[in-house]
Order: C-alpha cells, then sequence, then structure tokens
C-alpha cells in the first residue's frame, strides 16, 4: 500500500522514461539485423526485461550500458529455444515474437502470466498459418499459450479481419522482410490504434526496410530482405507523460516534460490537445511539451479515443475533476488489456466520488471526485499511475499494489514524489 500526499503548487520539469512502443520494436529489427546494434536511451522495464530474455534465447546477444542496450543481432537465424518463452504479461512482446519464431525451423513456445492467458491472440495466429506457419492456441480458447511449428515464413497474401489489436499487424509486418517471398497484408474491417503501425513502420524504416501502404489497408512487403544495424535513439514515452500533464491539469499549475519530442509519431501527443480543449494551455518551445492548468473549460466533451488506448486511464481521471460530462468513446479495445481497463477504471473512478456511466464501449465521467479510497490496480501499470495523479489533489488515497508501475515506469514514485 501506498498512500499519496496531496500538493497545493507545483512548477516542475519532469524526465520519463523512453518510449516502451518504440523500444520494443527496435528490440525485434536490432535482434533480427546482423552485427551490432546500439539502441540508447531504452526502455529498461519489466516488459523489455522480459522480452529481452526471449531474444537471447533466440540466439540474440544484448548487454545493458545504463539506458542503452547493445545488440548483437541473429541475422534472421534463430535459435530454438529449449523451453517456453514466457513474456508476463507483455501483450506487445509475445504478439510480436510470435511473428518473430515463425522465421525459425523447430518447435517454439510462447506464453505469459495468468492475464496474458486470457488475451486474444487467434486473430495473429489464423493471420500467419495462412502465409505458411503453423501455430495453433494449445488450450484451444484462442489464447497464449501458443506453440508455433516453424520451418520459416513463406509469404504470399495474409489478412486480419477483426480489429481487436494493432500488435497482430505490427508481428506480420516486423517479421515480413525474411519471409521466403514478398507478403501482403491486407486490413479487412475496423483497426484500432493506427499511430502504433505507425512506429512500426517508422522503426522498419529506420533499420532499412521500407513497407508499401496502400490507403491503411494493404502492407507490401518485398522479401527477402534484412534489417541493417545501426544506432537508435529512443524517444521519451508520451504515454508516461501523460499522467505528468495530467497533474498539472488538475493541480492547476505548470509542468514541463523535458523528453517529449513535440512532433513525435506517438498518438498519445494528442492527450496535449484534449487538454487544451479542457482550458489548460500548451507549450512545444523550447524542447519537450509544457502543460499549464487549471481545467477551465466545464462544458459536456466528448472523444473517440480509438487510435489512442493507452492514454484513456489518465484522461479519465482528469474527467473526474471536470464538472461537465466527458464521454470517452469507442473504447471497447481496452477490455483486454493487463486488466478489463472499462470496468477497472469505472469502479476506481465512483470510489474517489465521481459519477461515471459504463457501457460495453464506453464512458461518460463527470465530477469532481472529492474521496479518499484505497486503489484496487489489478495489476495495471496504468490505473496505478492514473489514480496516483488523483492522489495529489484528493487527500486519503492509497495504491494497493505499488510496485506493478515496474512494467512500464520503474521509477514512477520517486519522479511523483520529486515534484
Amino acid at each position: 500500500m501506498r498512500l499519496i500526499r496531496p500538493i497545493k503548487k507545483i512548477d516542475a520539469i519532469v524526465r520519463v522514461p523512453g518510449s516502451k512502443s518504440y523500444t520494443q520494436r527496435a528490440l525485434i529489427t536490432s535482434a533480427l539485423a546482423g552485427d551490432k546494434s546500439i539502441i540508447k536511451d531504452a526502455l529498461i522495464s519489466e516488459d523489455t526485461e522480459h522480452l529481452i530474455k526471449a531474444l537471447c534465447s533466440l540466439g540474440a546477444n544484448i548487454a545493458k550500458e545504463r539506458n542503452d542496450l547493445v545488440v548483437e543481432g541473429t541475422g534472421g537465424n534463430l535459435v530454438t529455444s529449449s523451453s517456453a518463452l514466457y513474456l508476463g504479461n507483455n501483450g506487445t512482446g509475445l504478439r510480436f515474437l510470435i511473428g518473430t519464431v515463425s522465421l525459425g525451423h523447430g518447435i517454439f513456445v510462447l506464453d505469459g502470466n495468468s492475464r496474458m492467458r486470457q488475451r486474444p491472440i487467434q486473430p495473429l495466429v489464423d493471420a500467419l498459418n495462412r502465409i505458411g506457419v503453423n501455430a495453433w492456441c494449445v488450450e484451444g480458447n484462442g489464447c497464449p499459450p501458443v506453440e508455433v511449428r516453424a520451418s520459416g515464413l513463406a509469404g504470399g497474401k495474409t489478412f486480419l479481419s477483426t480489429g481487436l489489436s494493432s500488435q497482430y499487424v505490427s508481428s506480420l509486418l516486423l517479421a515480413a522482410p525474411y519471409a521466403e517471398k514478398d507478403i501482403e497484408i491486407e486490413i479487412r474491417g475496423a483497426m484500432p490504434s493506427w499511430p502504433y503501425i505507425r512506429l512500426t513502420l517508422d522503426v522498419m524504416e529506420r533499420f532499412g526496410v521500407k513497407v508499401s501502404v496502400l490507403e491503411e489497408r494493404v502492407f507490401r512487403i518485398k522479401a527477402p530482405q534484412a534489417y541493417q544495424p545501426r544506432e537508435y535513439v529512443i524517444e521519451g514515452d508520451v504515454s508516461s507523460a501523460t499522467y505528468f500533464m495530467a497533474v498539472a491539469a488538475i493541480i492547476g499549475r505548470s509542468i514541463k516534460i523535458s523528453n517529449v519530442n513535440p512532433d513525435s509519431l506517438q498518438g498519445d501527443l494528442r492527450f496535449m490537445e484534449i487538454l487544451e480543449t479542457m482550458g489548460c494551455k500548451v507549450s512545444t518551445s523550447g524542447g519537450g511539451v509544457g502543460i499549464t492548468g487549471p481545467l477551465s473549460n466545464h462544458e459536456d466533451l466528448a472523444f473517440d479515443l480509438n487510435d489512442v488506448p493507452d492514454m484513456v486511464p489518465a484522461l479519465a481521471v482528469v474527467a473526474a475533476f471536470r464538472k461537465g460530462k466527458t464521454a470517452l468513446k469507442n473504447i471497447s479495445h481496452l477490455r483486454v488489456k493487463e486488466s478489463d481497463r472499462v470496468a477497472a477504471l469505472t469502479n476506481e473512478l465512483i470510489k474517489i466520488g465521481a459519477k461515471v456511466e459504463e457501457k460495453e464501449d464506453a464512458m461518460i465521467v463527470q465530477g469532481i471526485a472529492t474521496s479518499g479510497a484505497d486503489i484496487d490496480c489489478y495489476s495495471d501499470h496504468r490505473i496505478a499511475m492514473s489514480f496516483a495523479v488523483a492522489g495529489l489533489a484528493i487527500d486519503g488515497i492509497s495504491i494497493k499494489d505499488p510496485d506493478c508501475v515496474k512494467k512500464s515506469f520503474p521509477d514512477f514514485w520517486e519522479k511523483l514524489e520529486s515534484l
């Protein structure tokens, strides 16, 4: 249990960890490249540690030098692991690796913790099987563990007909250059989180592979190709920055996040636009980004958040400090994250005094939150960090499982106390 102490005034400069999204993509591409790559300012967290260990089991050599990762790649020649590749609750890492191990030769098993075993993966398995992979969900329930009997990736045409996760698309894209022949991936139906696919395409291009994209629906990758080793700098994680942006909005003061790129492809930069709509001031001059509260627009507002699921917890907590209603729409895919985030947020926001209407794919939040409470985190780092923000404005908020932040932001509590 961790008690959060309220603060009244704050003007601070904060540096956030490196982007989890960029770090994991760069780990995959550098591990598949030949020779040595250096990933600078990488995120070293529980999630990335799981991925690093798994990639080393596949033949990569990855050494940590402070916040840099030195990666000796495999050149696409993977070693068959003698035991299951365990990813904890790292959904991104596990999904990316299913595509990666299909390039090998032998039997690979990918598994995670009890929550990971509830998170869907069947659409990705089906898409890989259409291009020559022999993979299936061991329990027959569409979730991990997954077994892959790999004999190289044949290539050809495949499709994804459901839009539960952009990570399915990214997994196919990251592996595609090492196929025996060209790959074409068609998206049928809605695709959430398009900004994350843009990140994948960006990392692939930085490591020497260009993807042809036709109207955000069809991806074409020439094969065989190979990623080229390089030095790659990871920018600050905008999802992690949203908690400090939220602090500025709720407390009504100024916070600058010094290592967030205001021109980043990370979709969660939209959080700044939303806070501006809510009456905050935004600055991108002098490097980094700055937010100055308070929340001065208390009219009813609605936001479609299909593309930016990771910022929804912080936004939901901010909404609890507005007098007007805030509708968070098109968020059904949050139900299959580290927790059912729609249900988790609803339960905990009600505890702190907000009014919440929960729907299958939306939440309608109305403040003003005033009650202290013991916050259940559901083993979900984003729930813990979001409600820690509320604790800076409300007396009596305690976080029951503070260590769960290690998944993406190991020194979060130190950064919060530095305020």
